[in-house]
């Protein structure tokens, strides 16, 4: 009877193989502790009593929790996958890495596609969290480092807290008719001292005399231009995301078939990578087009070139 062929490994094949595990292994405990700080954060809120079940769907603190959970298992076959040399895993682990990944894409496609929607959606979560504002602590930071940063108040304006009942012109407390201290231009009293009442009453003043007491405009206005403002980075960190992703499924690769001559060709590997980056630079290139014709304008003009056809082509491409 034939003897079984030994699989040949190289120096190559253990770094990929420990490589694998160590990066799984972080991220293994990393889910672990978010799940852990989600399951703390819902317990402690005693988010699972009765009363508060129904509500459960807006706690930020389940975001942890999928996170976490997802994170964990993810990470735990190819942890277990890479050490172990066992291919069931390892083809999990990809299996469900290339399922993220489609989800990302798809995710991207949908919100870029249905913008109106998001927007509603926004929308609606912030609302949501602007009623809860004083009941729920996590809903409360979330909405004051919105509004403090973005420097808005609302969703779409500051009159948008008159649905929360604690801010509600009818309340009987002193918040009525006021909006909260994260709204306020200038929340410091002295420049030192935070003044949590400094939106008292800011419903019943005109928009004149509130402008200068508390910003206007809503968060919803604020969040779409800092996401446009900050295109570029949004671009580079998910390709950076998507490479991360894709990077360890070739080292499964590796790791599944260490005896392919295919796999383990030098040529094959040294082509993907090259493959790779042309895909991130051609990515980055198509994501800033219209960025790098506004600094090749910019250039033409800060040198004073005298050809106005070529200017007119470039303001024609970058406006297109």
């Amino acid at each position: 009877m034939a003897s079984r062929i030994q699989p040949r490994y190289s120096l190559m094949d253990y770094f990929l193989k420990y490589l694998l595990f160590l990066c799984n292994l972080v991220f293994t405990v990393l889910g672990l502790v978010i799940l852990g700080l989600g399951m703390w954060g819902l317990i402690s809120k005693e988010s699972f009593a009765q009363e508060k079940i129904s509500s459960i769907g807006t706690d930020p603190m389940l975001v942890l929790v999928t996170l976490g959970f997802v994170l964990t298992i993810l990470c735990l076959s190819g942890c277990v996958g890479s050490l172990r040399e066992n291919c069931w895993l390892l083809r999990l682990f990809s299996a469900l890495v290339l399922v993220l990944i489609s989800v990302q894409v798809l995710v991207a496609i949908l919100a870029y596609t249905l913008q109106d929607e998001v927007g509603n959606y926004l929308r609606s979560g912030m609302l949501a969290a602007m009623v809860r504002y004083q009941d729920d602590l996590d809903l409360r930071f979330i909405t004051d480092e919105i509004q403090s940063n973005l420097q808005c108040c609302g969703a779409d304006n500051y009159r948008d807290w008159e649905i929360n009942i604690y801010y509600n012109c009818s309340a009987p407390g002193v918040l009525a008719c006021g909006v909260p201290a994260t709204c306020c231009v200038d929340p410091l009293e002295n420049g030192t001292v935070w003044n949590s009442q400094c939106g008292v009453g800011a419903q019943q003043l005109d928009e004149f005399t509130a402008q200068s007491v508390i910003f206007l405009g809503g968060c919803l206005g604020g969040i779409s231009r800092w996401v446009e403002q900050h295109q570029g980075l949004i671009g580079i960190v998910s390709i950076v995301i998507l490479g991360v992703q894709i990077l360890p499924t070739t080292q499964n690769i590796n790791v599944m078939f260490p005896w392919n001559p295919i796999v383990q060709n030098d040529i094959f590997n040294y082509a993907f990578y090259i493959i790779y980056v042309f895909y991130v630079i051609f990515s980055f290139l198509l994501h800033h087009f219209h960025l790098i014709l506004f600094y090749i304008r910019g250039l033409y003009i800060s040198h004073n070139f005298v050809n106005a056809d070529i200017y007119k082509l470039l303001t024609l491409i970058q406006e297109n």
